[in-house]
């Protein structure tokens, strides 16, 4: 039992120097070794003491110089990152980790983690996972080294440049619905509940959660736009359905509204005043089921692939819509930076690589139509 310089006690672990300032220690379980600090008031001695103890025994953050990577990981995505990033974010850092990062270090000492260490999770990859997979599990990692530098945790990320992430499986071709196909589609459809949704993709080139996130507001009528603000999903793990900003900054943006997509914005007014019931809470949402509420993410897929099915064409999810229509904008001869900037992405070469094989065509025929100029004989 400590005391202070007039004798009086002050509990375990706590005493009064002889200069004054107040000193707290006491064995780290988690180490062996002593863990000792000094204060100049009483009470902050007192709260590290309690916190520290606490810590030790728990695994919280003050005791970071024995924690694995797992203990890390959990307390970086509950504490630091918490709500201050979208839900879909922390699920794909979640599911990364768990999937593929947990396995090859999950308990190895945070300070001990070197990037040899970090490529082998990535290299543990490479036969079953594509790039792009490869490449958020890399993302996964920096960020959550790099936080842990940021906190005091580490002295340095061990996510270094040269820790490589292209060395998985190609990834498959980006597919886009042919103007035969399309047309098929669209035949069929027509008589489909969720007409309008695949319609619209077809015309806006919006992302699903996008599409399900629209509100009448949105909508310029004036000026012809639609403007992207949100992005909406239903989470059957929680059983809700969760609102959260576009994908990237880039994703807010006004998309132009062509003719048939007004066409069809005009048809969905007078669709919803044939559903007898709305819920509430999706009052001001423009795309609604028969239930007066929001169709689910998975739902239009399943649709999806039974109108492929019936139309003779192979199956494709929501996502092939947008590429669709961003493979008819190419076509017809709009600029790699314009359909960037409809799409909301991120940078033109996101836009470049995707539809790069769009493009290749579109440089034969070019070539093609000027022919007879490049003859000189």
């Amino acid at each position: 039992m400590g005391k202070d310089l007039k004798g009086k006690e002050l509990g375990v672990g706590i005493c009064q120097r002889k200069d004054g300032l107040y000193t707290a220690r006491f064995v780290s379980k988690r180490t062996g070794k002593s863990v000792q600090k000094y204060f100049p008031k009483l009470q902050e001695c007192r709260k590290w003491y309690a916190d520290a103890k606490f810590n030790d025994e728990h695994g919280g953050i003050e005791a970071s110089g024995d924690m694995t990577v797992t203990a890390w990981f959990d307390y970086w995505i509950e504490n630091i990152k918490g709500d201050s990033i979208r839900p879909n974010t922390i699920r794909n850092y979640k599911e990364r980790f768990e999937h593929n990062i947990k396995k090859c270090i999950g308990n190895m000492i945070l300070s001990e983690v070197k990037p040899m260490h970090c490529q082998n999770v990535l290299n543990q990859m490479k036969d079953e996972y594509k790039t792009s997979t490869i490449y958020q599990t890399r993302i996964t990692l920096y960020c959550m080294f790099s936080d842990a530098v940021e906190n005091d945790v580490i002295h340095k990320n061990p996510v270094t440049k040269a820790v490589k992430y292209n060395i998985g499986k190609e990834p498959k071709k980006v597919r886009a619905l042919t103007i035969d196909e399309q047309k098929k589609f669209l035949e069929v459809a027509e008589k489909s509940s969720n007409y309008n949704q695949f319609a619209f993709i077809l015309q806006t080139g919006l992302r699903t959660g996008e599409l399900i996130g629209l509100k009448w507001s949105d909508i310029d009528w004036e000026k012809r736009v639609v403007h992207i603000q949100r992005s909406m999903e239903y989470r059957y793990s929680v059983g809700e359905w969760r609102i959260g900003e576009p994908k990237s900054k880039s994703g807010y943006r006004d998309v132009p509204l062509t003719e048939e997509a007004i066409a069809i914005l005009k048809r969905q007014k007078e669709k919803l005043r044939e559903i007898k019931v709305i819920n509430m809470q999706f009052k001001e949402h423009v795309f609604l089921c028969r239930k007066g509420e929001p169709t689910k993410n998975s739902a239009y897929d399943t649709t999806l692939f039974k109108l492929c099915d019936k139309a003779g064409i192979e199956r494709f999810s929501m996502h092939v819509l947008r590429h669709t229509m961003a493979t008819r904008c190419i076509e017809g001869g709009m600029r790699p930076k314009t359909l960037q900037v409809i799409l909301g992405h991120a940078n033109v070469g996101i836009t470049m690589n995707l539809y790069v094989h769009v493009t290749e065509d579109e440089k034969v025929k070019e070539v093609e139509r000027i022919e007879s100029a490049l003859k000189i004989v």
